[in-house]
C-alpha cells in the first residue's frame, strides 16, 4: 500500500525559513526527504540553516527574499524552477510584529502607531498574499500543489495588546478559506490551501514578553501557561507532524482548514 505521508523529493518553498520555527521545519522536512528551497531575509543564518541539512546528506538552498517584494519573489522563483523543475509545496511562515502595532496596558487606542500598525499587516498578511501569487503559477500549470499558511491564536478570538498582528492573522485564516475554494474552483482539485495555527511557542519575536532573563515567566507568559491546559509552551518540533500530514496526500480531502496546535489554548474556557 502506497505511504500516504511519502514526501520524498518534492521540492517545498518555505518564506520566513530562517526563523526559529522556519529553521527547524526546514530541517525535519529535508530530513523527510523533500528538497528545501529556504526563503529569508538573514543570509548568514539561512545558509547556516543549508549546512545543517547538508550534514545529513540532505538538499536544501538559501534564496534572500523580500515576501513584499514581487520582482524579488519572482527572481526566487525562477532560480527554484531552473534549479528542480517544479514547485509543490509553498508554506507561508514569514511573519512578525512591531511595537508600536500593539496596545500596553499603559496606552489606550489612540496611542496605535498607524504607520507600525500598517506595515505589521503588510509583512503579515500582503506578506502572505503575494509569494503565494508568485508560487501559485507552477502548481497550476503542474495541476497539483499545496499552500500552507501561518495563522495563529490571535486569529480566533482579540487578544489584549497586539492590535495590528491580530488583524493581520485573522485575515490570513479568511484569506486561506477564500483561495481554497477560488483554486479549487478555477483549476481543480489538484491545489490544496489550508493553514496551521500555532500556540504560543518561544520565538525571537516574543521571547522577552513571555519569559524573564532567568527563565522564569513574566506575567504575560503565566496567563498564557493559565489559559493552556498542558500548562506548557511548545516545542518548534511540535509543529512538524501537522505540517508534515497538511502537505502530503494522506490530507489529500482537506482543504480550507485551519488546524491549531496549540496545547488547548484555543478550546479553553473557564
Amino acid at each position: 500500500m502506497k505511504d500516504l505521508f511519502d514526501i520524498k523529493d518534492r521540492v517545498i518553498v518555505i518564506t520566513g525559513g530562517t526563523g526559529v520555527l522556519g529553521s527547524v521545519i526546514s530541517t525535519y522536512l529535508a530530513n523527510q526527504g523533500a528538497k528545501i528551497a529556504i526563503l529569508g531575509r538573514r543570509e548568514e543564518k539561512g545558509e547556516k540553516v543549508v549546512e545543517e541539512i547538508a550534514k545529513n546528506g540532505k538538499e536544501a538552498i538559501f534564496l534572500k527574499t523580500n515576501v513584499l517584494d514581487s520582482s524579488v519573489l519572482e527572481k526566487n522563483r525562477d532560480d527554484i524552477l531552473k534549479k528542480y523543475g517544479r514547485v509543490d509545496v509553498l508554506l507561508n511562515a514569514a511573519g512578525g510584529n512591531m511595537a508600536g502595532a500593539n496596545i500596553t496596558p499603559q496606552e489606550t487606542f489612540f496611542d496605535l502607531n498607524l504607520d507600525q500598525f500598517d506595515k505589521v499587516v503588510r509583512l503579515n498578511l500582503t506578506g502572505s498574499v503575494l509569494p503565494t501569487q508568485i508560487f501559485l503559477k507552477p502548481m497550476v500549470e503542474q495541476k497539483k500543489g499545496n499552500i500552507v499558511n501561518f495563522s495563529s491564536m490571535a486569529a480566533f478570538r482579540p487578544m489584549t495588546r497586539v492590535c495590528g498582528y491580530a488583524a493581520a492573522k485573522a485575515g490570513i485564516s479568511n484569506f486561506t478559506q477564500f483561495l481554497a475554494n477560488e483554486v479549487a474552483t478555477k483549476f481543480g482539485e489538484g491545489i490544496r490551501v489550508n493553514a496551521i495555527a500555532p500556540g504560543f511557542f518561544l520565538t525571537e519575536q516574543n521571547r522577552d514578553l513571555l519569559t524573564n532573563s532567568d527563565g522564569s515567566y513574566t506575567q504575560r507568559g503565566n496567563d498564557v501557561i493559565r489559559q493552556t491546559p498542558f500548562k506548557r509552551m511548545g516545542n518548534p518540533e511540535e509543529l512538524c507532524g501537522t505540517i508534515h500530514y497538511l502537505i502530503s496526500d494522506a490530507s489529500s480531502f482537506v482543504t480550507a482548514t485551519t488546524i491549531t496546535v496549540d496545547g488547548g489554548f484555543n478550546g479553553f474556557a473557564m
